[in-house]
């Protein structure tokens, strides 16, 4: 049986005690630069797979933070266009007020010129808030088919599509089209008309009591016509369509294209009114015609045409409520927006958090546990330099002399 004798000499003994120093001189420098940064993954080769985990938690932060400034500027789009549209509202409230005042049968001709004047400059205000821009100078309404500058006379022409909600956004815009264009004639199924008439008679818009008949009105060709005769002793009948005459009484609702029409006041013998379908028109056209009603509301003898005017405030009236009822459901939506945008407000925020989360547990250091590393590392760093010194100084040639 052999035996292995390993002699240690002393150069071999430094060389371990110098690697040893080294190997704990880059530790410690090592921790030091992890402690100061406050990261333990410093670089990739630290620990690749944490380093991946922590870009890939940046990378997705980076794009939350983008989709929070996106955000931001949809809510302040969408905030200035549910104030223009409380604005345009206050404005059309105004213009219907001053219409009611027209249908004044004791005001002249020279008063109602007053109020087609405040009519005419509440009309360009609401065009005015319909055009108007956010602070990059893009409207704030626009709409399918929608363009840069939405309001071209009466219409929403050329317009790129509006951008919809998403997971992590609202849209940009808001629909000028569902807004301002889109408001039907008379009751939205048909519409009534006056003929050429002289006399002082006017119908309300009608109210739909049979929808089939109603819906086959719509297509009649020619439309269904309701006409006056007034015999010499003042009675006055009328006829639907050619049938037999029927006595007229003022106020009295007829039934004529299934829908309920209350005719007012006293027609002239060979006075019309004619029903058809309704047609699309816009708040704009509807304001335009209203201001023209007041503005022709006189005859040539400059008496008030109280028949064609009292039709033409009363249908002016009931479009633009249905306007004003367009604007406001618009605006709700508009709320709408602002209520998901807060809720992707707080989800967003929350994903931030979670995000950040993910990438401190990945490459950031535990700082306490870091520090008593360090305190360790140092400690002992301490004592092998002085070892070291001690053992450098055990030669025989330190005891030969």
């Amino acid at each position: 049986m052999t035996s292995t004798i390993t002699r240690l000499g002393s150069a071999n003994m430094y060389d371990r005690t110098v690697s040893n120093l080294a190997e704990r001189q880059a530790q410690l420098a090592n921790l030091m630069e992890s402690t100061t940064a406050g990261k333990r993954v410093l670089r990739a080769s630290d620990d690749p797979v944490a380093a991946a985990q922590a870009e890939r938690a940046r990378t997705r932060m980076d794009r939350t933070d983008a989709d929070k400034r996106a955000l931001d500027a949809q809510v302040s789009i969408i905030t200035a266009g549910e104030a223009a549209l409380g604005e345009a509202n206050t404005a059309l409230q105004s213009f219907r007020s001053l219409l009611l005042n027209a249908g004044n049968g004791t005001y002249t001709q020279t008063e109602r010129d007053a109020l087609v004047a405040q009519m005419s400059s509440l009309r360009d205000q609401i065009a005015n808030y319909a055009n108007r821009t956010d602070s990059n100078g893009l409207p704030l309404f626009r709409g399918l088919g929608s363009a840069e500058q939405p309001l071209q006379g009466n219409s929403f022409l050329s317009q790129s599509g509006q951008t919809t909600s998403n997971a992590n956004g609202i849209a940009s815009t808001l629909d000028g089209f569902a807004a301002f264009m889109n408001v039907p004639t008379g009751n939205g199924v048909l519409a009534v008309t006056p003929g050429a008439n002289g006399g002082k008679a006017w119908t309300d818009i009608g109210t739909i009591t049979d929808p089939s008949a109603a819906a086959d009105a719509a297509t009649a060709n020619p439309p269904i016509s309701i006409a006056f005769s007034v015999a010499a002793d003042g009675t006055t009948t009328y006829s639907i369509a050619g049938a037999a005459a029927v006595p007229y009484k003022s106020g009295d609702t007829i039934n004529v294209a299934g829908m309920g029409l209350t005719i007012t006041g006293q027609p002239a013998d060979g006075d019309s009114f004619s029903i058809g379908a309704s047609a699309r028109s816009d708040l704009f056209s509807v304001l335009d015609q209203a201001i023209d009603v007041v503005r022709n509301g006189a005859n040539s003898d400059g008496s008030t045409a109280s028949g064609t005017l009292a039709h033409g405030i009363a249908k002016a009236l009931a479009e633009i409520d249905t306007g004003m009822n367009r604007m406001q459901t618009v605006r709700s939506f508009a709320g709408d927006l602002l209520n998901r945008a807060d809720t992707l407000s707080t989800q967003l925020s929350a994903r931030s958090v979670q995000l950040e989360a993910d990438r401190s547990a990945a490459e950031d250091i535990d700082m306490i546990k870091a520090l008593a590393d360090l305190k360790t590392l140092q400690t002992n760093h301490s004592a092998a330099l002085q070892s070291y010194a001690q053992i450098q100084k055990l030669s025989l040639f330190d005891y030969i002399g």
